[in-house]
């Protein structure tokens, strides 16, 4: 029944073509400051900086028009969400920006049709979060004698989580000591997350399904206006 609803859900945002969600207009990414120079994204909007909940659309970019091509409900950090170059670890915040998206990792094979690098989680992978480590915000298996495992995520433990998930270049290409390390998009869990972003497991399938490397996809958090508005990433 889920698969189904998800189905008439992603259907019916498709025959919206362009239209924005909420009905505003002009498709998102067109009144977006940058889409990372591809020709797919993904938007996570909140409806502020305080919602553990919002929504996740991913575009096509076709004859110069932005078209959904997906849409599902999403979940955000415990903590709401944050500015990204002001975020601190450990505050359960989802840190807003413009995102690449280096690569896919699961505890399940990836989804038919996956093109983007996917890496199988194995009972030795880990997320190294040890500030104090020269893995920091890296994928470690095994993991490092310098990287304290209580300050990591033992990938294999964190199901359906991390059943399929993508990585979010947040202080990933030069980490910054306290800013915060793993943050995903990936399956959702029983709540809000602890500053990923996570949908059903039906749509990060589907979002695994419909990346495409060549096409240089990029992940936009925020919200729907203000200083963390998702239109000024």
């Amino acid at each position: 029944m889920r698969s189904r609803l998800l189905a008439l859900a992603l259907t019916s945002l498709c025959a919206l073509g362009a239209t924005a969600p909420g009905g505003r207009g002009e498709p998102l990414p067109a009144r977006m400051a940058d889409t990372g120079g591809g020709s797919q994204l993904i938007t996570a909007e909140a409806p502020d900086t305080g919602s553990t909940t919002g929504t996740v659309t991913w575009w096509d970019l076709r004859d110069g028009t932005w078209t959904a091509a997906g849409s599902a409900p999403a979940r955000f950090g415990a903590g709401g969400l944050v500015e990204g170059t002001a975020r601190q670890q450990g505050t359960g915040t989802t840190p807003t920006g413009l995102y690449d998206l280096p690569f896919a990792f699961g505890i399940r094979p990836a989804p038919p049709g996956t093109r983007t690098a996917y890496r199988r989680v194995t009972d030795t992978a880990w997320w190294c979060e040890d500030n104090a480590s020269t893995a920091y915000n890296r994928w470690a298996d095994p993991l490092p004698a310098d990287c304290r495992p209580a300050e990591s995520e033992h990938l294999a433990a964190y199901d359906p989580q991390y059943a399929h998930a993508l990585v979010v270049g947040f202080n990933y290409r030069r980490p910054v000591r306290g800013r915060g390390a793993g943050i995903f998009l990936h399956v959702n869990g029983r709540g809000a997350t602890a500053g990923c972003v996570s949908v059903p497991e039906e749509a990060m399938r589907a979002v695994l399904a419909w990346a495409d490397p060549a096409r240089s996809p990029h992940l936009a958090i925020g919200t729907a206006g203000g200083a963390t508005g998702v239109t000024r990433y």
